[in-house]
């Protein structure tokens, strides 16, 4: 155990902030999707996280990470956040580290859409970007632990950190299941595409908590099944899934049977939700969503399935997600025609609770000073 001295001026400076940029994580819309599937009328369920502060899902993990970080006296005032990702975590940690005062390091494979380079760059992040012959993503992550050796660096390791999971144990699960139960629903599944694995394994953690048989399905491409195969094969155009790696937060035993999406499907769907519903989604929310209708298949057309719409359309301008995708034989949208969506609002219980989780600061720093020795 690495035991920390917490600064109490330090977290009363930071307490506020926190406080404010909580209200602008999370909390999000429910939309139930309604759509006619070889002709017959289906409802896919989906939390729309493009909404969230900076734009994806991966706000709720950095700010949770970051405050947790605070807590256990394991980040310093004049730390640089420095992280390896794909993009959505980068843009999260850009923003979220700023507005608390520390320098911010990106490290991301150069093959990611130059929108999400510009955008951590606008946050006033500094990128580094990693090629191939780098090691891609694993030398990203090589490239965090060889500048914090240095010091004065914190590491949210977000694919090893258990935080990244309890973001979404304390808020996701938590949010879908009162949603839900408010329109006398219960889920029968959540399905959700793995990156880090901490959306999949914190809702599935918490949905299961509460009903033991709700299925949890990740989800990877079916061009580079990752989970399935234990280890990187191909390659695909589903940026922010299946990182050449299974992550060490990911307990694959613990899962229902991985679920695959072909790339070029993920994107037609995804121009479909936006053409067609005015929702502007990434690539991997159309995946996540078609997943979502083959384990609807699975278990029945009434059965309520969730999944996650994991960012916005605006990261992916430059990406085949704004070229002419063509159909390919066994694709599932060309057999789907979006009808509607129907809006279940955020839980006002959810906006009017201490959603930071800083009830009783400093005092309850005082109790978690000690952290692990992976740095959290």
């Amino acid at each position: 155990m690495i035991c920390t001295q917490v600064d109490e001026n330090r977290l009363n400076h930071v307490q506020p902030k926190l406080a404010h940029l909580a209200q602008l994580i999370g909390n999000t819309h429910l939309v139930g999707v309604e759509f006619l599937y070889r002709g017959r009328p289906r409802v896919i369920y989906a939390k729309c996280e493009q909404w969230s502060l900076t734009g994806s899902i991966k706000d709720r993990m950095a700010f949770h990470i970051l405050k947790t970080a605070y807590l256990e006296g394991a980040i310093g005032p004049a730390d640089t956040i420095a992280e390896a990702t794909s993009g959505n975590t980068g843009i999260a940690f850009a923003a979220l580290g700023h507005a608390l005062g520390h320098p911010v390091r990106i490290f991301m494979p150069d093959w990611m859409s130059l929108e999400r380079t510009r955008i951590m760059e606008s946050y006033g992040a500094t990128v580094v970007p990693v090629s191939r012959e780098q090691g891609g993503f694993l030398g990203s992550i090589r490239m965090t632990e060889e500048l914090a050796a240095g010091g004065g660096v914190f590491l949210p390791r977000q694919f090893s950190n258990r935080a990244n999971v309890e973001a979404h144990i304390l808020s996701t699960g938590p949010e879908i299941w009162m949603q839900l139960s408010g329109e006398g629903l219960e889920p029968d599944a959540f399905v959700a595409g793995v990156g880090t694995g901490g959306t999949v394994m914190g809702v599935g953690t918490y949905l299961r908590g509460k009903n033991p048989k709700i299925r949890v399905y990740p989800v990877e491409p079916a061009e580079s099944p990752t989970l399935s195969t234990g280890c990187k094969v191909g390659s695909h155009r589903i940026q922010g899934i299946s990182d050449e790696f299974i992550p060490a937060i990911v307990d694959i035993a613990a899962l229902d049977t991985p679920v695959a999406v072909s790339d070029g499907d993920s994107i037609l769907m995804a121009q479909r939700l936006a053409a067609c519903l005015g929702l502007g989604v990434g690539i991997s929310s159309g995946c996540n969503f078609l997943a979502a209708v083959k384990v609807q298949d699975e278990l029945g057309p009434d059965a309520v399935v969730v999944t996650v719409f994991s960012d916005d359309n605006k990261k992916y301008l430059s990406t085949g997600l704004l070229q002419e995708e063509p159909v390919r034989a066994g694709y599932l949208t060309p057999e789907i025609e979006l009808t509607g969506i129907r809006v279940i609002p955020a839980s006002r219980s959810f906006a009017g609770e201490d959603r930071a989780g800083l009830a009783g600061w400093p005092r309850a720093a005082q109790t978690a000073t000690c952290s692990s020795g992976d740095g959290i």
